[in-house]
């Protein structure tokens, strides 16, 4: 059942980006006065079709749904009749075809764009970006930070939310070198130059969170670590927890909150942890074995089948605020957003080339479906989030120099532009054959993370 949700999941958060990607091929295609003949949702055999009478184009969906395309009239797949020899792809002028070529990225530009807006305009309370607590032996533990600076800016990037500070902390993934901090209080603005050192590397194989690698994190509840729900067969049933016992220790070291007895759990996977809990007023030590699960990403973590109590939490006024932006002020942020996270993940390719980031942080479409699926369970807004991110990565992707990819033939057309005249067919199919070699390997190494996060 779970499989059937994830498949569901990506189909419904990649069909309409793939869709309406080649819809940008098809509509600019018409537009120019080239003869469609084929619009495609995915490769490979077609589950379902239908031909336009009066168009005469022939819709399909097919058997493979990571990516479409758009079949058009071309002298070079086939014979074109005299009278539709104007019709045909190849006889446009070089403006026309890199209109037609640009359009299916542009379209992905547009859609993020436009998730991004709505995303804006829809009001929500959030936490402040006031700094909650400070880790110690981290850069920002080596600074004059306080807890209740408000940070502003990051590498004089203005930022109005964690999840924009992550997005700029992100951005300097594997750099050693000075992270810029500002943050305002009561005594006015102040800079801080913070220390890092191949920000961000993976510990154990594992990810590292860019603001615990930092030092800073937002204000966080203090739960007390009371059992409330267990599951069923799960480690903390079979090894004695019991419902309303408070964790007073893990191996001796003392617990006052939720948060740090689950981060311990996360930690240490089928490793022997004792445990002390109050119950009924009486200490009782226990020996719990947390059970080897993998997340999302395919990063192992520790999980004992354990809820806490569930109790009111009261964010402090101070560390809250409402973000809603007006329609104008929205679109302006939302195309800044996807041009400064676009810009990220070309210099984040680049770090892959350059060896300061691992090529494992690519991801393929098992990871892409698993997050869709997870981003459901979150709510809407982590839904067209990561839709706006998926969409802002095939534009970029596709963008890419290479041929077989959108940009690839960009390049072509843009040289034929100054050329007068198109690049001889050998020197395009030679180029065809290297694109379709990288991208086949791309693709391995995708698949390839991909299967080594379940295993």
């Amino acid at each position: 059942m779970s499989f059937i949700l994830i498949v569901l999941s990506a189909i419904i958060v990649l069909g309409p980006l793939v869709a309406l990607h080649e819809w940008g091929h098809y509509i600019v295609a018409r537009l120019c006065g080239v003869k469609v003949l084929t619009y495609s949702i995915g490769f490979g055999p077609k589950i379902v079709s239908w031909t336009s009478k009066k168009t005469e184009i022939n819709y399909a969906i097919s058997a493979i749904p990571l990516g479409g395309y758009v079949k058009m009239l071309d002298e070079r797949e086939g014979k074109v009749a005299e009278n539709e020899r104007h019709l045909a792809f190849n006889n446009q002028h070089p403006l026309k075809k890199i209109a037609i070529v640009a359009a299916g990225p542009v379209m992905n530009l547009i859609i993020a764009i436009g998730l991004f807006w709505l995303l804006l305009m829809t009001p929500s309370i959030q936490l402040s970006t006031k700094i909650g607590s400070i880790l110690p032996n981290t850069p920002a533990s080596e600074t004059t930070l306080q807890i209740g600076d408000e940070i502003t800016a990051i590498d004089n990037k203005a930022v109005s939310s964690w999840q924009t500070i992550n997005y700029a902390l992100a951005d300097r993934m594997g750099e050693t070198g000075k992270i810029d901090v500002t943050v305002q209080n009561a005594n006015g603005t102040f800079n801080h130059a913070l220390s890092v050192n191949q920000f961000m590397q993976e510990k154990n194989g594992k990810p590292v969170d860019s603001l615990e690698s930092l030092g800073v994190l937002p204000w966080q509840p203090t739960i007390v670590p009371i059992v409330g729900d267990i599951s069923p067969n799960s480690p903390a049933m079979r090894q004695g927890l019991k419902t309303e016992d408070k964790i007073l220790s893990v191996n001796d070291r003392a617990i006052s909150d939720w948060i740090s007895f689950t981060k311990i759990i996360r930690e240490n996977p089928e490793n022997m942890l004792n445990v002390k809990v109050l119950r009924d007023g009486k200490t009782v030590e226990l020996q719990i074995i947390p059970q080897l699960i993998k997340d999302t990403m395919g990063y192992k973590q520790g999980q004992i089948g354990a809820g806490v109590q569930k109790s009111e939490i009261k964010i402090p006024q101070e560390y809250q605020k409402t973000v809603v932006y007006e329609p104008i002020p929205a679109l302006g942020q939302a195309v800044y957003r996807t041009y400064d996270l676009s810009a990220m993940t070309l210099k984040s390719m680049g770090k892959m080339l350059t060896g300061l980031i691992g090529i494992d942080n690519i991801s393929g479409p098992i990871t892409i479906a698993k997050v869709a699926n997870h981003s459901f369970s979150i709510g809407w807004e982590a839904v067209l989030n990561f839709m706006a991110m998926i969409s802002l990565s095939l534009a970029v992707l596709n963008l890419l120099p290479i041929p077989v990819l959108d940009g690839g033939h960009l390049v072509y057309y843009a040289i034929e532009l100054i050329r007068g005249k198109p690049l001889p067919e050998q020197v395009q199919l030679v180029g065809l054959n290297i694109g379709m070699l990288i991208m086949g390997a791309f693709m391995l190494l995708a698949i390839g993370n991909d299967i080594s996060r379940l295993f």
